[in-house]
């Protein structure tokens, strides 16, 4: 099956780029934290039988690296997904998923301030025009023109792209330890808990017996296939493919989304989102295309404990 893993690869990506068209219709009924609790809950019965198969796994983790998988569950799954339903909520779908692609940014950046590694020049010529590509799919007509609204939208996806990115730094400390269907597992349950002290302490909670049968079912689509289920055939196909080959790959995610929300939610992009949004994923792909070539090796002297000689991996955990 090693040929065949970037198909795998493209097959998430398309997964993932249909998630606005059940997400997207959720929100209108149901708060942003109800959907994220079913998420995880409905993924982490799904995961049940590996949770307690990587059991063992879990009891060789120290004390950094359970705080790594905290910071994982918590912000890189709870949070982050809460951040980018509630960005829906203010922004169009597309200019969502467009911003989260700033995410390997904020993996590479945070990566060289924990894990040591320095980044080199040209990292910041190809960041700046993708935060310049990521400022028009935001502001196509100004900063002075955008709503309050739409300002927390533009918000609310960064902030989710944030926790992604930091998510993908602590997940490359945590696999050292853990398989990654293990640290999956693990990442759902504990942000299960979380979400649900959440929607008790603020009361957001739609009981699933108040949920039509629509809503369940988009809600288990999400987690069956734009969600649990796409990560799993993402790493299932990565595993057999090169880094270059599935930066290339995993393209059809920003293409296919925008192409899916304007046909099937009429969310049309105006000719200045189009040019910054082609800036923006062009500006990324360069990024993560040539892995080590934008980031120097660690010096020699770095504390080892959180030293990786390992490409930075800019795809969530």
């Amino acid at each position: 099956m090693r040929k065949y893993g970037a198909f795998f690869i493209m097959i998430a990506a398309l997964l993932w780029s249909a998630d606005s068209l059940l997400r997207q219709p959720l929100t209108e009924g149901i708060s942003s934290s109800t959907i994220v609790f079913y998420e995880h809950l409905f993924g982490a019965i799904l995961l049940l039988p590996i949770l307690w198969k990587s059991r063992k796994q879990f009891e060789a983790l120290n004390r950094k690296e359970l705080w790594a998988v905290l910071f994982i569950a918590v912000g890189g799954s709870a949070l982050a997904t809460y951040f980018f339903t509630s960005a829906f909520t203010y922004v169009s779908p597309t200019v969502a998923i467009l911003l989260q692609k700033t995410q390997p940014i904020i993996a590479l950046v945070l990566a060289a301030l924990l894990l040591k590694e320095r980044l080199a020049t040209s990292f910041w010529i190809w960041t700046l025009l993708a935060l310049g590509g990521a400022y028009f799919v935001s502001f196509p007509d100004g900063i002075g023109n955008l709503s309050l609204t739409s300002m927390k939208g533009v918000w609310y996806a960064l902030l989710a792209a944030f926790f992604w990115g930091g998510s993908t730094v602590m997940g490359r400390y945590v696999l050292r330890k853990l398989t990654y269907p293990a640290l999956t597992s693990l990442r759902l349950s504990v942000a299960l808990l979380f979400m649900l002290f959440f929607i008790v302490t603020q009361r957001t909670l739609h009981l699933l017996g108040g949920l039509s049968g629509t809503d369940i079912t988009r809600l288990l689509l999400i987690t069956v296939f734009t969600g649990t289920g796409a990560l799993l055939i993402y790493y299932y196909g990565l595993k057999s493919t090169k880094a270059s080959v599935a930066t290339i790959a995993e393209l059809v995610f920003p293409f296919s989304a925008v192409a899916l929300n304007w046909i099937f939610l009429d969310q049309a992009l105006v000719t200045t989102q189009v040019i910054g949004g082609i800036i923006l994923v062009g500006s990324i792909y360069m990024v993560q295309r040539s892995g080590r070539k934008y980031i120097e090796p660690p010096r020699p002297t770095v504390d080892t404990a959180f030293t990786s000689t390992s490409p930075v991996e800019v795809k969530n955990v």
